[in-house]
């Protein structure tokens, strides 16, 4: 997938463990490890801004678009 979720690097950058942000921001820590390992298929903006607010960051400092080269196309 081409969004990479960088939601480690911030809680390392904040010193602050899953548990707490999941505590903080009232989900489980299971959806939060979802999220964190990038096998979320989505995320509400809601939670986004509770992650954000939590953090003291900006959306794109957790969300990260690299660029995938495509398949090979076959004539």
């Amino acid at each position: 997938m081409a969004i990479v979720v960088n939601l480690d690097v911030m809680l390392a950058k904040r010193k602050m463990s899953s548990l707490e942000l999941a505590e903080r921001i009232g989900i489980t820590q299971a959806n939060l490890s979802i999220l964190k390992t990038g096998k979320a298929k989505a995320v509400r903006f809601s939670t986004l801004d509770a992650i954000c607010k939590a953090l003291d960051c900006q959306p794109g400092d957790i969300l990260e678009y690299r660029m995938t080269e495509s398949p090979t196309e076959n004539p």
